[in-house]
This record gives C-alpha cells, sequence and structure tokens, in this order.
C-alpha cells in the first residue's frame, strides 16, 4: 500500500510544491481539497509555529493519518515584521494576491527611492503530525527586500513583488525548480526531509 500524507491546505500552489518533494519519498500528496468535509481550522495562534500546530495536529486527530501543515508569510523590517502571520488576509478576510500586493506596495511608497529599507524575509514552519506522537518542526528563512513593482509570471502570493537575496530578481522570475531549492519553504522541507525518517520511525 503507497504511503500517503496529507498537507493541511487549500491553496493549489502549496500543493503542487509539496507534491514534487514527496513523490521522490514514494509518498502519495493528499490536500484539504480532497477532504470537502473536514472542518475550517481558524489559525488563532500569534506565532507561525502555533497556526501550523493547530492544523497539522487537529486534522491528524480528525483523520487518524500523517498531516503536514505550513504556516508561512512575508516579514518586512520596515512594518515591525508585518504582514506576518497575517500575510494570506493582509488586505481583508477573504483578499486575493493581487490585494494583498498592492496594499503592501503602498504601505512602503514612502521608502521608494530608498531600497534599503524595503529589506523583508518569507519565513516558514512546517509541522507534521499522527496521531500520539511529538509533533516535527522545522523552520527557515528567506532573505530579500520589496520590489517597488510586480516583476514575473511564476510563484503565488508575494512572489511577484519580493526580491531574492540582493538581486533584482524576482521570487515570481524563478522556475519553480529553482525557487524549490533556495525558498524558505524549500530551506524548511530540506531541513524536513532529515529529520523526517527518524521521526516516522519512532
Amino acid at each position: 500500500m503507497k504511503k500517503k500524507i496529507l498537507i493541511a491546505t487549500r491553496n493549489s500552489g502549496k500543493v503542487r510544491e509539496f507534491q514534487e518533494i514527496f513523490s521522490q519519498l514514494g509518498y502519495d500528496v493528499e490536500s484539504l481539497l480532497d477532504y470537502p468535509d473536514l472542518p475550517e481550522i481558524e489559525e488563532t495562534g500569534l506565532t507561525f509555529e502555533e497556526n501550523a500546530r493547530l492544523k497539522a495536529e487537529t486534522i491528524a486527530k480528525l483523520t487518524q493519518q500523517i498531516v503536514l501543515a505550513d504556516d508561512s508569510g512575508l516579514c518586512v523590517d520596515l512594518l515591525g515584521g508585518l504582514p506576518g502571520i497575517w500575510s494570506h488576509r493582509f488586505s481583508g478576510p477573504n483578499a486575493t494576491d493581487l490585494e494583498n500586493n498592492v496594499k503592501l506596495l503602498h504601505e512602503l511608497a514612502s521608502t521608494e527611492v530608498t531600497p534599503e529599507r524595503r529589506t523583508a524575509h518569507f519565513h516558514c514552519c512546517l509541522v507534521v503530525a499522527q496521531p500520539d506522537q511529538e509533533s516535527l518542526v522545522v523552520e527557515a528563512d528567506w532573505q530579500g527586500r520589496i520590489a517597488l513593482y510586480p516583476q514575473g509570471e511564476n510563484g503565488f502570493a508575494y512572489d511577484p513583488i519580493f526580491l531574492v537575496g540582493k538581486s533584482n530578481q524576482s521570487a515570481a522570475e524563478l522556475s519553480a525548480d529553482e525557487k524549490n531549492k533556495i525558498s524558505h519553504r524549500g530551506q524548511a522541507l530540506a531541513k524536513l526531509m532529515q529529520a523526517f525518517p527518524d521521526w516516522i520511525g519512532k
């Protein structure tokens, strides 16, 4: 019987990224799109880890299987770390990626001529849970800065306005392979893959 892991998201962009990684380990990847009857887990935590734990541990109990939850977001230094855990709802409860990007660019409009003040990083916390076992937690950051305008057609969320490292290339201008190697989620997944075999073998 093929091994399965349930990714606690309805975000098709995230699901694709996880599928590419876990398929290499022989896992079938499912998402919450495959479980329409599962309740919506409210992200009431005040940190990335608290929110990822809430999703992973609650859904693992409900489904009795291995669940991976990811809570990640963009943290802008000049905004005191915002949008942070509110990244996907920065401009409102049902905000689109475009609306969030527009709001963030507006918040930083006064710093257009001082790019050194537009520093930011993506943060990712991954939690893997299964019933009756301590959860596995890994975290990683991806440093960069906020562009003056959107660039590129790939990726999702804030990728078009996130300039990678000290380059002038946005995350949305990277191929999926390039992004998976260096992104916050890619780095966190690399850590997870090192720890996962020991954790699953306990």
